[in-house]
Parts: structure tokens; C-alpha cells; sequence
């Protein structure tokens, strides 16, 4: 259920965003649409006072809501209550220091500093209500109930970029823009704690006694110090691109770089629906203890995983810059090198979820020296880079410090301290997926130039080669994944009917 709500609101927020990012541009000037992407970039850093207190409390939440627990489940809600409840006024008070340093930062923008403060304190007062009034969201995801978190925010988002989007064509009002949004923020947080209320009737929580539960829990806290570092990593690595790019190269170049992050955003959105919603599920089949059955499916995960991951990389290195040029215009394309360093980055991003959902599960997070090191790394690759070489260095700096920690040290990491196997299982599982992924992206590769590049002029003859040879290709994917992996047959074992003629037509018993 989880899965396929996610399913339905990402097609619907896929197609919006497209849709809407044209029309922003246009109508609200490519400048705008950089300096948002950097405001909300600096929400982003501020979150991180969030000290991923939000991972560790689910961690404590599997076993109260497994064993139906109400008295425990609203001692840790509480507790979390009282963490937020700070968590928010201090992004508050921070947000507000920061906003001190904005004179220096946006003093040459044509549309002028009232509007850049207008713009952050919505977007902090977004985030702060976040905080303050939303925890709860954490209980239901921890409950195996994403679908309902992503059923009330993404409709409202919905609603709220079809509103925004009518009255920038309109009116073309910037202030008007950001009123919306904030608004609809308003109107989401009333909506969703009123069904809180009718979901969990027994759910009652006091802030004070939240304060003397977390002596209690002093786990919570080690957890949380230990989350925090990764918390702050994971953001400059992955979330910082419109600050730096804008830092190190210009605000109108965050927006033409904002046109394909876009779109990898939502592919990448694409692959986080399965692990958001089978994060729960991993943490409940870890607590239950049967490890042929947690192997199985984790296999049956990374199958899927890397199926997805094939369908995101060939697609976007197929059609991507075509799709920027007729859809935006030639002026907003970026060079090849960058669109291949970004894919590149996202392929590690992406390959490593299944491993990274089994550590969460396990509640693996003292690898803290991981955390420093690939920080260490992306600062110092980046400010040698960037200076002379802009995107570029940017992404060779996410990629340096990344590459090495993703595909060795997390899955020694996992199956060392967490499963109990050698590691040497995981990569003889692996090998295949690996290979037939390098394989077939060598096809694409030679499908881009020789016929990809020379044939796709516009949107209807991108389509038709979508139909013509990316689809063929992600079948004969499949179909390879089937025949020389066993995870893909776990997976496609579930629907029998299926599996039986898949087998009879590969041969494979």
C-alpha cells in the first residue's frame, strides 16, 4: 500500500513539476527560481538541528508498536514532542542569524532585499511548523502507514503548486508565490493532526512529561549524537548544490542546474518510494530475528533496487539533455561532462538504499569516523575544484568522498556488525547485478551516439524513441535480472502467474 500510493502521487507530482517549472520560469524569471532554490537549500541546513532525533525515536518505536504498546508508544511520543517543540525555535533563533548575513549575500539581485527576507522568513515559519506541529507523521510511518503521510502532504502539495502555478501566469506577483505556500502549509498541518486524532484515539501527549521520560531513554540520545553527524554529511553531500553552484558560480546557473536536478529529484523520489515505504517492514523483519527470511528478501530489495536504479540511469542518459533542450531551450543545457558526473553520483546514491535500510534497521550509526571522513573529503576536493571549475568541481567532490565508503565500507559494515556473515556473501550476490548494470549501460552509451543524439529534435520523436528503444531495452534488463539473479526471481515468485511464463519462455526451473 505503501508502495503504491507512492506510486500514484509520484506520477502526478512528476508531471507537475515539468509542467510547473516551465511556466515559474517564465512567468517569475530564472532569477527567482535560483534565489528560492537557495533559501530552500539553507532550510535545508538548518534542519539539521533536527540531529536526527526523527531516526532514532522509529528505531525505539518498532517493538511498542509490535507488541501494541500504548502505554510506551506515548512515553517516546512524548519525548519526541518535547525535542521538536525546542528543535523548532531553535532553527527559529538560527534562522534569523543567518538571515543577518543576506545584505552580503543577495546585494546584487534586481529583485531586491524585501523580497529575499519575505521569502525566508515564510520558508522558516514553513519549517518551524514542521517541527512544532507535525511530529507525529514520524509515529504513523513507524506504524507501516507512509501511504496516509504521503496521501495528505502530497495532495496538498498538489493542490498548492496547481494554485501557484495559475497565479504566476496570471499575475507574475512573487510575494503572491510565496503566500501560497505558506498558506497551504497552514492548512495541511490542520488537516493531517485531525486525523491523528481518529487514527490514534489513545495517543496522548504531554511535553512535560516528555522532558522526564528522556532520562529514561538514554539510548535516544547516544543514537541521536551518533545520527547527527551522518545528518550533517548527507546534506553537504546531497542537499547543498544550489548553495554552492551559486556560490561558486552565479544564481542564474543555479536555476539551469535547478532544471536537471528537478528531474533527478524526482526520479531519485521515484526509487525512495520503495525504501520509505519498506522501512518500517525492514525494521519489524529484523525484530522478529529469522535470518534466512531477512537475507531472502533483502536480496529480493536489491533486485528491485537495481531494476529501478536502470530504469533512472538509462533514462536519463538516453533522453535527458534532448528532453532540456526542447522543453526549456537550448540556452538552458548543461555540458555532457556534468550531466555524466551527476549520474554517476546519483548511481552511488541510489545502488547503495537496500544496505543503508538494513544498517537503519539494525540501528547500526557508531560509524561516526565515516561520517567525519567523507565530510573531510567533499570540503576540501570541493574548494580545491569548484573555484576553477565550477559544477564540475562540485560534483567531483560529492563523488571522491563517496565512491569508496558506499560500495565497501557500509556493506563490510552491515553484514560484519548487523547480519553476521562475511561480507564475501554480499559480493558474490552482487557480481551479477553489477555486471549486467555496466553491460547494458555500455548499450545505451553507444544508443546515444549513434542514433539517440542525431534523431531526437522534439517531444514527439523523444516519444517515440522512449517507445522504440528504452522500453524494448528495460524489458531485455528485466529479463536479464531474471535469468542470472536469484533475487529477481524471489521477487517475481510472488506473483506466480507471472513467474511460471517468464520461466517456460528463459528456461529456468
Amino acid at each position: 500500500m505503501n508502495i503504491k500510493v507512492g506510486m500514484f502521487f509520484y506520477v502526478l507530482s512528476l508531471f507537475l513539476a515539468f509542467f510547473s517549472r516551465k511556466i515559474f520560469l517564465d512567468s517569475l524569471g530564472a532569477e527567482f527560481i535560483g534565489l528560492t532554490g537557495m533559501l530552500m537549500n539553507i532550510m535545508s541546513f538548518l534542519s539539521v538541528a533536527e540531529l536526527g532525533i526523527g531516526t532514532s525515536i522509529i528505531y525505539f518505536l518498532y517493538k511498542p508498536l509490535q507488541e501494541d504498546n500504548h502505554e510506551k508508544i506515548n512515553e517516546i511520543m512524548s519525548i519526541l514532542a518535547y525535542l521538536y517543540r525546542c528543535i523548532g525555535f531553535i532553527i527559529g533563533a538560527i534562522g534569523i542569524v543567518v538571515s543577518c548575513f543576506f545584505p552580503w549575500w543577495f546585494n546584487h539581485l534586481t529583485t531586491g532585499l524585501p523580497l529575499v527576507y519575505f521569502a525566508f522568513y515564510s520558508f522558516l515559519a514553513t519549517s518551524m511548523a514542521g517541527y512544532i506541529f507535525n511530529y507525529k507523521q514520524l509515529l504513523v510511518s513507524a506504524n507501516q502507514k507512509q501511504y496516509m503521510v504521503n496521501a495528505y502532504f502530497q495532495t496538498i502539495g498538489i493542490v498548492q503548486s496547481v494554485v501557484q502555478i495559475i497565479l504566476a501566469y496570471y499575475y507574475r506577483n512573487l510575494y503572491l508565490w510565496v503566500v501560497v505556500g505558506l498558506v497551504f502549509t497552514i492548512i495541511g498541518i490542520i488537516a493531517f493532526n485531525y486525523r491523528i486524532k481518529q487514527l490514534y484515539p489513545w495517543l496522548c501527549i504531554h511535553l512535560n512529561e516528555g522532558k522526564q521520560h528522556l532520562k529514561d531513554y538514554p539510548e535516544v540520545l547516544q543514537k541521536t549524537r551518533q545520527i547527527f553527524v551522518q545528518k550533517i554529511k548527507d546534506f553537504i553531500l546531497y542537499r547543498s548544490d544550489e548553495i554552492l553552484v551559486g556560490t561558486f558560480v552565479s544564481v542564474v546557473q543555479v536555476a539551469i542546474y535547478g532544471n536537471y536536478t528537478i528531474i533527478t529529484s524526482k526520479l531519485n523520489f521515484l526509487v525512495n518510494i520503495l525504501s520509505d515505504g519498506m522501512n518500517a517492514g525492514i525494521g519489524n523483519l529484523v525484530a522478529e530475528g529469522n535470518n534466512q527470511n531477512t537475507m531472502k528478501v533483502f536480496w529480493e530489495l536489491t533486485a528491485v533496487r537495481f531494476f529501478i536504479v536502470g530504469i533512472v540511469i538509462f533514462g536519463l542518459l538516453l533522453f535527458i539533455q534532448p528532453f532540456i533542450v526542447c522543453w526549456f531551450g537550448p540556452q538552458y543545457r548543461l555540458s555532457d561532462l556534468i550531466v555524466y558526473l551527476l549520474l554517476f553520483n546519483i548511481f552511488i546514491m541510489l545502488s547503495r538504499g537496500v544496505v543503508e535500510m538494513y544498517i537503519s534497521a539494525h540501528g547500526l550509526f557508531s560509524d561516526v569516523w565515516v561520517a567525519w571522513t567523507e565530510l573531510a573529503l567533499n570540503i576540501t576536493v570541493t574548494l580545491c575544484l569548484a573555484p576553477f571549475y565550477g559544477i564540475v568541481g562540485i560534483l567531483m567532490g560529492k563523488i571522491l568522498s563517496v565512491f569508496f565508503i558506499a560500495m565497501f565500507w557500509k556493506p563490510y559494515f552491515l553484514f560484519s556488525q548487523g547480519l553476521n556473515m562475511p561480507v564475501s556473501t554480499y559480493w558474490k550476490g552482487m557480481l551479477p547485478y553489477y555486471s549486467i548494470f555496466i553491460f547494458y549501460c555500455v548499450i545505451v552509451l553507444l544508443l546515444k551516439k549513434y542514433w539517440v543524439d542525431s534523431n531526437v529534435h522534439s517531444l514527439l520523436s523523444l516519444f517515440v524513441n522512449i517507445v522504440v528503444i528504452y522500453i524494448p531495452l528495460l524489458i531485455l534488463y528485466l529479463l536479464s535480472q531474471f535469468m542470472l539473479t536469484k533475487g529477481m526471481k524471489y521477487f517475481i515468485a510472488r506473483k506466480p502467474f507471472i513467474y511460471e511464463r517468464l520461466a517456460k519462455y528463459t528456461h529456468i526451473k
